[in-house]
C-alpha cells in the first residue's frame, strides 16, 4: 500500500534546488547591495552652513589647495578653518543670512562642526600628499567637486577599489601640477610621462594599513 503520493519523490530535489538557489541569492544580495558603491557611494549628509563647490571651486575657479592645502603636505587634507572662508566674506556677502554661522564662529572663535564624508576604514592609512605628489588628481578619488551644489560621495573607497588603481596606476596619473585640474584631459605625452614613472610608483599590493 503506498501511503503518500508519487509528487512527494521530489521533495528532496526542490529542498536541494531550492536551498542552493536562496543561498546563492543571499550571496548575491550581500555581495552587490552591502558593498561601499551601494551604502556609501551618493552619502550626501546636509552641512550646518550650505558651502556650494560648484560656486566656489566651479564657476569662481578657486583651487582646492587654497581651502585644503595641507592634502598637499600631510597625510590628512585639513578642513579649512573659518579664518580661510573669512578671508573672501570679510568684503563678499558680508551681511548674506546663509553665512551667520560662518562670521559667528569667527567672531567666537568656535570652529564649525562640519559632517565628514569621505572616509576610510581605520586599519588602512592614505596619505594625501604621497598621492598628489605622484599624480592622482583630487577627481580621481572625490570625482568632480567643482560641479557638486552640495558634496556627496562619489568612490566607494573600498580596499579593493584601492588596489585597482594600485595594480593599474597609469590611467589615474597626471602632471603634479595639474592634481586640482578638475577637467584635466591627458596629452599624449603626458600619457607618456606617466607610463614612463609606473614602474616606481607601483609598491607590493598589500593591505594599505601595512604601509604606514
Amino acid at each position: 500500500m503506498q501511503i503518500f503520493p508519487k509528487w512527494t519523490n521530489q521533495i528532496p530535489v526542490v529542498l536541494i534546488v531550492g536551498t542552493v538557489l536562496a543561498i546563492t541569492g543571499a550571496t548575491w544580495v550581500v555581495w552587490y547591495y552591502f558593498s561601499p558603491w551601494h551604502t556609501d557611494v551618493g552619502y550626501s549628509p546636509k552641512q550646518p552652513v550650505a558651502y556650494s563647490h560648484k560656486l566656489h571651486a566651479g564657476e569662481l575657479g578657486i583651487d582646492c589647495l587654497y581651502c585644503h592645502g595641507n592634502a598637499e603636505k600631510g597625510a590628512h587634507a585639513n578642513i579649512p578653518a573659518t579664518q580661510v572662508c573669512m578671508n573672501c566674506h570679510k568684503s563678499v556677502k558680508t551681511d548674506s543670512a546663509k553665512l551667520a554661522l560662518i562670521r559667528e564662529s569667527y567672531e567666537k572663535s568656535i570652529p564649525v562642526e562640519w559632517v565628514r564624508i569621505h572616509k576610510i576604514p581605520d586599519y588602512a592609512f592614505f596619505n594625501h600628499s604621497v598621492h598628489l605628489h605622484a599624480g592622482v588628481g583630487c577627481v580621481e578619488c572625490h570625482g568632480r567637486i567643482d560641479e557638486m551644489t552640495q558634496v556627496r560621495q562619489e568612490k566607494p573607497l573600498s580596499m579593493s577599489w584601492c588596489l585597482d588603481c594600485h595594480r593599474n596606476p597609469e590611467g589615474h596619473l597626471r602632471p603634479p601640477e595639474l592634481v586640482t585640474a578638475m577637467n584635466y584631459t591627458p596629452s599624449e605625452e603626458d600619457r607618456t610621462l606617466m607610463q614612463q614613472k609606473v614602474p616606481n610608483l607601483s609598491p607590493p599590493v598589500h593591505c594599505s594599513g601595512c604601509h604606514r
